[in-house]
């Protein structure tokens, strides 16, 4: 892959990982586009550790707390003894769903949904899901009902949320997209529902990352016929992955930032168009036969 390719995709992947819009179907689309063999390959997985670093970079100092938090927990055996823990253990029980639904289906994902087809009714199905989300919030605030803070989250809003996570292993779902819809249905506020969708992605992006960076390497020693060459295959693909997702890293540090301050003045309502538009525009690229 050239490097001006895997810079490219690491921009795509960095400002719609965290935008409510589905990082892995713009990088479906942006990679048929481009000719890519085998755009539903290990690539698309890793590059998101890019983004894995903006939230670590963007949140360190929650996220020093947080493991803190959870270390002095651990030690006297406790749950929830203080805020930060407890935040760090409703992380940890909101990544338990994902993992489930990743372990156990992982393969059939991949063969049923990783096709722009699906991509496309994904996307349109989880904006209709996320306008709901937006007319649910309205709803609560004319029954005069508060709206809920980070500090409101109980243990079954994690549960919630994290089945909500779970939906985005569809392409076109999006994580940030479904964690905030998740959250809105829970009577979040808008920037609580999206910080804790960003910190909620910390566990689930590592775990994914590293999981297919072992496979690559595997892949390196055992390469089997008909599949795709391994990350690592090459010094010129290492470069690559380096690359986007050194680029990945720096634009979704700054679509985090945008995103939190877009949402504390503003609904989710741009993105749900732009999720409408897309699907509409995924499909009639398919009609045309631009993409498959």
């Amino acid at each position: 892959m050239p490097v001006w390719e895997a810079v490219l995709l690491g921009v795509v992947q960095g400002l719609t990982e965290f935008l409510p819009i589905s990082s892995t179907a713009h990088l479906l689309v942006t990679r048929q586009l481009l000719g890519h063999a085998h755009p539903e390959d290990a690539f698309t997985v890793v590059v998101q550790l890019g983004t894995l670093v903006a939230v670590f970079a963007y949140f360190r100092s929650d996220i020093v707390r947080l493991l803190g938090g959870l270390w002095a927990d651990i030690r006297s055996a406790r749950v929830g003894s203080t805020p930060e823990s407890r935040l760090g253990w409703l992380i940890v029980l909101g990544t338990v769903p994902a993992v489930l639904v990743g372990f156990t289906l992982k393969d059939w994902l991949k063969a049923t949904f990783f096709n722009l087809l699906a991509v496309a009714v994904v996307s349109v199905v989880f904006a209709l899901l996320m306008l709901g989300s937006e007319w649910w919030a309205a709803r609560r605030a004319r029954r005069g009902l508060a709206p809920r803070g980070e500090d409101d989250l109980g243990w079954a809003d994690a549960v919630w949320v994290g089945v909500w996570q779970a939906f985005a292993l569809m392409p076109g779902g999006s994580r940030s997209g479904t964690t905030i819809t998740g959250g809105l249905f829970a009577g979040l506020t808008r920037p609580a529902a999206a910080r804790f969708s960003f910190l909620l992605s910390l566990p689930i992006i590592l775990g994914a990352g590293l999981k297919e960076l072992s496979d690559e390497s595997k892949k390196l020693k055992s390469p089997k016929p008909g599949e795709p060459a391994s990350l690592f295959a090459s010094g010129d693909e290492v470069t690559a992955l380096l690359v986007g997702t050194a680029a990945a890293a720096v634009v979704g540090y700054l679509a985090i930032a945008f995103l939190l301050r877009f949402l504390q003045r503003y609904t989710t309502g741009v993105f749900v168009a732009y999720r409408l538009v897309m699907g509409a525009a995924i499909l009639a690229l398919i009609a045309a036969g631009i993409v498959r």
